[in-house]
């Protein structure tokens, strides 16, 4: 029970070193791959994929050229477009609204959602998904298009200037627009202007003054080292 004990405390300890290092250097988050992949190996993955996760990654190929990053259930691209991060799982999503489909594009920006509309973003669309620590939102679905209508209208909801019944009846009704070959420019582009970096909430810590005296000790360890 003590050598778990210790355990604990050192990986606590060791947790706490890492991530003050990482803030300080600024070198936490994600580090996206430069590399493409042969796209003889991403037709090797595809082979096995259904038809609708197969399309989506062709048409996304087509736009943005091979993936960075591929396993036999996800393609990643890194920087292309008007995304952070783009994703093309094999595994499809039910979902139902607006209409019945399978979410299986989910494409990333860099962004911060307040915690107070945290609540409104999930009654307006369960697949739009602020991650509050990282400082970022994604949308899934099945369309770029549609991706790129879920956001405006996300930050139409966060800036107040849209109710949460407000944006689902207006993606509605402009996804279904967009269907009959009717385009609006909340489907062609981003309308705000999106921020590269700077959109991460560490949150604070609450654990209690022991981890504050140990917070105190980690600091004066690392500016030591600093100096």
């Amino acid at each position: 029970m003590a050598d778990e004990r210790r355990s604990r405390l050192g990986q606590a300890v060791s947790g706490t070193i890492n991530a003050m290092q990482k803030e300080m250097t600024g070198t936490g988050g994600e580090r996206g791959t430069a590399r493409r992949l042969d796209q003889s190996v991403v037709d090797q993955i595809l082979m096995f994929w259904p038809d609708m996760p197969r399309t989506v990654a062709r048409k996304v190929i087509e736009r943005y050229g091979p993936p960075n990053e591929g396993i036999d259930s996800l393609l990643i691209w890194y920087g292309t477009g008007l995304w952070k991060r783009t994703i093309v799982y094999r595994d499809e999503v039910p979902h139902n609204f607006p209409k019945p489909h399978t979410d299986l594009l989910e494409q990333f920006i860099d962004y911060r959602v307040p915690p107070d509309k945290l609540d409104d973003l999930a009654a307006y669309d369960g697949s739009v998904i602020p991650e509050r620590t990282k400082g970022e939102i994604s949308a899934r679905c099945d369309m770029e298009e549609m991706n790129v209508l879920a956001l405006n209208l996300a930050h139409d909801i966060v800036t107040g200037r849209s109710s949460v019944e407000e944006a689902r009846k207006t993606y509605a009704e402009t996804a279904t627009a967009f269907i009959l070959g009717r385009s609006s420019p909340y489907t062609e582009t981003l309308q705000f202007e999106v921020p590269h970096g700077g959109t991460s909430d560490l949150d604070e810590p609450m654990i209690g003054p022991m981890m504050g005296q140990m917070t105190e000790q980690v600091k004066d360890k690392l500016t030591g080292e600093a100096g």
